[in-house]
């Protein structure tokens, strides 16, 4: 259908058919490439839904008060050596680990995918990718940790290194030419989204969330454990960007959904989380924040059963009942402490700071 607008000596056709012939063509890969980034119409709905959650839920860390913090870190009386470790492996974890998805994002996911609405909520993922790396210099600089210090946790221990190298080769792989009508090459990038989406920000960033939470829950490190917070609420987005994305993927792509490909990622899974238990043996040698390694366990089996499911994969225990259920409490920003008070209802932004699913918990 054709439509014809006259403006005094002009007319202008536009030819409905052909933009629907361009909707239709949009895909997550191999779909119609374009330089002006049209996102409408939107086939992708829910990429562009998600955009504007996370955009709501902008937050800045330096609007987090580190005082209490920094005299609690100063103080010989308030801490133990294992909870200051604890701190000091989650900022050291962290501080590669968040610079780390972002760069597969901006240098892989999104340059491989076609349809603008999913680069346009990627991009806000990687942004936010930022700010949680920005958090981590400011707990850094506030507490004044030595940076070195930091740097040496994510190359010199080797749970972090294991974890860190997990994810760092499923992104490599894909850093070249790579033609993506192959099969073999769209199950590498559903492995890499996968991997970083439910294995890496989905199950791996969850031992140190429980423990610093932990700390927080006591009145230990008010500032930072608000930025985690904050942190883990974003990442429970980024969780179903990427869930979405490979649901997508999977549907589009049918030909990579073999038993044998399913059965990789079971087993990508039971790796990561074999690398978490090991991380977190590290993080908690002896028992602190009133809890032990071994009660970690359990947790991680749990979370990485529900990745699996919410992609349509068999557990791999089935079963687990989340051991720590206080954690989806303490994840419901509405219910603020005083200190953050004043801050709520800039950041709600149409009620977007509403609380986190416990599915993603």
């Amino acid at each position: 259908m054709e439509k014809t607008f006259v403006l005094g000596p002009r007319s202008f056709v536009l030819d409905q058919g052909k933009a629907e012939e361009a909707y239709a063509a949009k895909a997550v890969i191999n779909g119609r490439e374009t330089m002006t980034f049209n996102l409408l119409p939107l086939r992708y709905q829910w990429a562009y839904d998600l955009y504007q959650v996370m955009k709501k839920n902008h937050w800045e860390p330096e609007d987090v008060g580190m005082q209490k913090d920094v005299e609690q870190w100063r103080s010989s009386e308030i801490l133990s050596d294992s909870e200051r470790w604890i701190i000091r492996m989650g900022i050291g974890y962290f501080s590669a680990a968040e610079g780390i998805v972002g760069d597969n994002i901006i240098h892989v996911v999104r340059e491989l995918v076609t349809a603008p609405e999913l680069k346009l909520v990627l991009g806000r993922h990687a942004h936010e990718e930022n700010i949680h790396a920005d958090s981590l210099l400011y707990m850094i600089s506030s507490l004044g940790i030595n940076p070195h210090e930091c740097e040496a946790i994510f190359e010199q221990i080797e749970t972090v290194r294991r974890k860190n190298e997990f994810v760092t080769k499923i992104s490599k792989d894909l850093r070249r030419d790579i033609d993506l009508t192959l099969v073999e090459n769209k199950q590498l990038l559903a492995k890499n989204i996968f991997v970083f989406g439910q294995c890496m920000e989905g199950t791996q960033f969850y031992g140190l969330f429980g423990m610093i939470l932990s700390l927080y829950r006591q009145n230990k490190f008010p500032g930072i454990g608000q930025m985690f917070r904050y942190t883990l609420r974003d990442e429970s987005n980024h969780i179903e960007v990427f869930r979405n994305l490979f649901m997508d993927l999977v549907e589009e792509n049918k030909e990579i959904w073999t038993p044998e490909f399913r059965e990789e990622l079971r087993e990508t899974m039971r790796e990561a989380v074999q690398l978490e238990k090991d991380f977190i043996e590290d993080c908690l040698p002896m028992s602190s924040v009133g809890l032990s390694a071994s009660e970690f366990m359990p947790y991680i089996d749990y979370i990485a059963d529900r990745r699996l499911q919410g992609v349509g994969l068999e557990p791999l225990i089935g079963g687990v009942e989340n051991p720590f259920p206080w954690l989806a409490e303490l994840m419901d920003i509405n219910k603020e402490q005083n200190f953050f008070e004043g801050r709520v209802t800039e950041y709600q932004k149409s009620s977007a700071l509403g609380a986190v699913d416990d599915d993603l918990l």
